[in-house]
């Protein structure tokens, strides 16, 4: 059940960096995701509300509410520089960047978590992962070159925090009903997201939103939260490594709809890391 939770996971991630492109072509990064934030938000206490999990969380104990919140900063942190990265370089260079944190989360749960079972295969797993990921990074395009190297920083910052995120998470939902332990870091991400706009002084922007790309940040916020309530649940049952791995397939999405909306195309190269990021994640999932 957890993989079948993964694959959706991954699906409506892969689908949530597309909507969330066509909604901050003139629309600020950070207010937008601020924004699409209050959506998740809504989407998770909803969800938690329907599971009947929220008079739990009285019990939730002060180390996972601890951890809870952490990954909730992280994810924060990984959201707005990926958003940012985003706005200002096309999909199929930064998600691919955005996607190396599958092997630190991977090395880190080995670390951490103790996920050694077939300790060979993981390796060898990760290291596809990674080497197909360099192969994608490595792809430059005109815009890219005018525009320098920003979007690279801000996709890299983004991988870096999303790697922490599900560390921290694995730790804090332990005990914890997944769709309530997914309501509680989203409040912090939720506080986060707007903190960063009101110190910018850019709350005046949100009633400036164009109204279409206000229905897709709406849109990628309810995917993102469809998104998030499988990928926690998942890593609730499953190894991480395994479900980091199978989420990161997002990518396949990401880059078909790129393809088709934005008339983003990949060279042999970048196919070729591509197909060394799927060979990577099959050998994680059915030999681990």
């Amino acid at each position: 059940m957890w993989i079948l939770m993964a694959v959706f996971s991954s699906f409506f991630a892969g689908i949530t960096a597309i909507l969330a492109k066509c909604g901050i072509r003139r629309t600020d990064s950070d207010v937008a995701t601020a924004v699409r934030t209050g959506v998740v938000l809504a989407f998770s206490w909803l969800m938690a509300a329907i599971s009947g999990s929220i008079p739990s969380a009285v019990q939730i104990s002060s180390r996972s509410l601890l951890f809870l919140c952490l990954s909730g900063l992280a994810t924060g942190a990984s959201w707005l520089c990926y958003f940012r990265a985003l706005s200002i370089g096309n999909v199929n260079q930064v998600v691919p960047v955005d996607k190396s944190s599958t092997v630190l989360t991977i090395l880190l749960a080995i670390i951490f978590l103790q996920e050694r079972s077939n300790l060979p295969a993981r390796l060898a797993g990760a290291a596809l992962l990674g080497f197909g990921i360099y192969l994608m990074i490595e792809k430059k395009s005109a815009a890219a070159e005018k525009k320098g190297r920003k979007w690279f920083i801000y996709a890299a910052l983004s991988a870096v925090f999303a790697a922490l995120t599900s560390i921290l998470a694995k730790i804090g939902i332990s005990g914890v009903e997944s769709n309530l332990g997914t309501a509680i870091r989203t409040c912090v991400v939720f506080l986060m997201a707007w903190l960063v706009v009101l110190i910018k002084r850019k709350q005046a922007q949100v009633r400036q939103i164009d109204r279409r790309e206000l229905g897709f940040i709406l849109l990628s916020g309810i995917t993102t939260g469809a998104s998030w309530l499988c990928y926690y649940y998942a890593i609730q049952n499953g190894a991480v490594s395994a479900v980091v791995a199978i989420d990161k397939l997002s990518i396949l999405v990401s880059l078909f709809f790129s393809a088709v909306v934005f008339s983003e195309k990949l060279s042999r190269r970048a196919l070729c890391g591509l197909a060394l990021m799927v060979a990577g994640t099959l050998l994680m999932v059915f030999l681990t």
